[in-house]
């Protein structure tokens, strides 16, 4: 038997959806109606709908996120939204509060979202014992710890494999809580760590000032999708529901082609979905939103994670400047175009960027030439070739038919036969008319029959055995329409639909003492806990009042490691005075270290 390997990519509408799966996804996640943890990427029922059917053509997936922490009043509201998903035919619920396990939802299979801090062995297992299909993993996690999580538990497990990374441990983050309001775990976060910070040592000193010393750059795994496969890993998903459709065409096509090559010389795997997804321009993740690429402690910690300059775009590395004129420059990049947008880090470390005018043998001429100098490094954040390409129709997607064609003397019969082992039949009644060309006339039908191109479908092979007479052309292209739309409605009636029925039971959770960490707004939620043997000491961080000296974040980025100042280090490149705070330009944070664990932690000191 192979394995399904399955890409996850983010529709943040049903159209970003519906060219995800044309473009290689084989399943996608979108934000429900309310509750999701991008709330701004919410999505109508209806919406939802047509995104389910389009994707179950392709026996594609369809997961609904309803991840936020839900209070008392939201529950039955939250459920409603649940029974819509389950009568449309969602095929999964991406949960984080586990007070709705505490109410009669239908039976859809649940995924553990990331935001329920998904990281040890422990709350995996305790997760597969109540009932959860899948987990999705925490991002930071490395590949021996996921290996780990895997040989002890039979759990789906997804991980990220590109787009955003949150600096915070998920779920685990409440900075934009504590000073605008705005929830991370509502779905409404303000995004702090992507402010500008100075770092103050322990006399008072301003080691770093003004820098994104939180902002992460993103994570790209490409080269690591095998090594993934071989830990357990069998669902990769792209982050990215507020992206638009032009990231999600590219992003998915480029590690579609991945794994449909590791599946190539890998013949015991296969993909979850049908059809074959062909982009019409060649992927490249460098030519879209980045802000410089991490595999993010995949490997260990081998790699300087943030992107401390900038927490915009950089695009795409491109050359360094050769040589500077009036008016124009030269580098030794063969492919820049008039259009293109260019950007570089000025020499106080700040990223801006230019549009080319126009590119004469060589000489690129810009709109602006300020601190441009030679040897500045240029990337180009703005390829107007490729986003042409990406606006344009950019790929089709074909499930592989085979057809048999029959001719009597009364009728005509297609049968047509899909990747899946779906068949379809039609037959007309037409009365045989001797062909004037038995040649001609075959080489007619064989090419009207094949003529699936504005289908889903692909003639794989054709078969006409016995005689063929003369056939109108009409006829023909009725008998392969009226045929592939009788497979279509076989397709939907035996779509692979799971149910998965949620019971109860008094499995131990693996923590006895919560705290806010454990996320509980709802009365539901604590009754879940206290089922499980946990006691539940304090409410979610969103109904504290007194947040000074409280932990609003936790991570396993460590802004010493990157700085190298590493206390681990036997030689450490800068030595830094204790205690390390950060502030922006209203609020100040104590860091702490812990460094047997390797985990920075942010406590929130309040205004300065």
């Amino acid at each position: 038997m192979t394995i399904p390997l399955e890409l996850v990519s983010p529709a943040g509408n049903a159209d970003i959806g519906i060219a995800a799966i044309d473009h290689g996804a084989d399943s996608v996640y979108i934000g429900a109606p309310k509750f999701s943890a991008r709330a701004e990427a919410a999505n109508s029922i209806d919406e939802i709908a047509r995104l389910v059917r389009y994707a179950h053509l392709y026996y594609a997936k369809v997961y609904m996120a309803l991840n936020t922490i839900l209070s008392d009043e939201e529950l039955p509201q939250a459920l409603e939204i649940i029974k819509q998903a389950y009568d449309m035919g969602i095929d999964g619920l991406i949960i984080q509060d586990v007070g709705l396990l505490e109410m009669d939802i239908p039976p859809i299979p649940l995924i553990a979202s990331t935001q329920m801090h998904n990281n040890t062995v422990e709350k995996v297992q305790f997760l597969e014992a109540v009932g959860f299909k899948r987990a999705i993993l925490a991002r930071e996690l490395s590949l021996e710890e996921i290996k780990a999580i895997k040989q002890k538990t039979g759990m789906e497990l997804e991980v990220f494999i590109h787009g955003a990374l949150c600096v915070s441990c998920s779920g685990q983050c409440y900075m934009s809580q504590a000073v605008t309001g705005r929830s991370g775990n509502r779905g409404i976060c303000a995004q702090p760590c992507r402010y500008r910070y100075d770092l103050i040592d322990g006399e008072g000193n301003i080691v770093i000032r003004n820098k994104y010393l939180l902002s992460l750059k993103d994570l790209n795994r490409l080269e690591a999708v095998s090594d993934l496969i071989a830990a357990g890993v069998n669902s990769f998903k792209i982050e990215g529901r507020y992206k638009e459709i032009d990231y999600v065409k590219n992003v998915t096509a480029f590690y579609s082609m991945a794994i449909d090559k590791f599946i190539e010389s890998n013949r015991n795997y296969r993909r979850k979905s049908s059809g074959k997804s062909e982009p019409l321009f060649s992927p490249d993740a460098a030519k879209t939103f980045n802000r410089g690429y991490t595999k993010y402690f995949l490997y260990g910690r081998n790699e300087k994670a943030a992107s401390l300059d900038t927490q915009k775009s950089i695009g795409q590395p491109v050359e360094a400047i050769t040589e500077i004129k009036r008016d124009y420059f030269t580098t030794n990049c063969d492919n820049l175009a008039n259009g293109d947008g260019l950007c570089f880090f000025t020499k106080q470390g700040e990223l801006t960027g230019f549009r080319i005018d126009k590119v004469v043998n060589g000489k690129v001429y810009p709109r602006d030439m300020e601190e441009l100098e030679v040897g500045t490094f240029l990337y180009r954040n703005y390829d107007i070739a490729f986003d042409r390409l990406l606006k344009k129709h950019s790929a089709q997607r074909k499930i592989e038919v085979k057809m048999n064609f029959i001719q009597d003397n009364e009728s005509i019969c297609l049968s047509v036969l899909d990747e899946d082992g779906n068949r379809a039949e039609k037959r007309l009644d037409i009365p045989y008319e001797p062909p004037k060309d038995i040649s001609r006339t075959l080489e007619q039908i064989k090419k009207q029959l094949l003529r699936t191109g504005d289908t889903i479908y692909q003639a794989a092979e054709l078969n006409i055995p016995g005689q063929t007479g003369f056939i109108v052309i009409s006829t023909l292209n009725k008998l392969r329409r009226e045929c592939l739309d009788e497979l279509t409605k076989v397709r939907l009636e035996k779509y692979p639909a799971e149910k998965s029925v949620f019971t109860p039971n008094n499995a131990p959770y693996p923590i006895i003492n919560l705290d806010y960490h454990a996320n509980v707004l709802n009365d539901n939620a604590r009754r879940f806990y206290n089922r499980h043997g946990a006691e539940v000491l304090e409410p979610a961080f969103e109904k504290h009042l007194k947040i000074k000296g409280r932990q609003v974040m936790c991570s396993k980025y460590c802004i010493r490691h990157q700085l190298d100042a590493c206390l681990k280090a036997e030689n450490p490149g800068l030595r830094l005075k204790e205690p390390l705070r950060i502030r922006d330009e209203r609020y100040i944070y104590l860091l702490q270290f812990d460094c047997r664990n390797c985990l920075m932690s942010v406590i929130f000191e309040g205004r300065y």
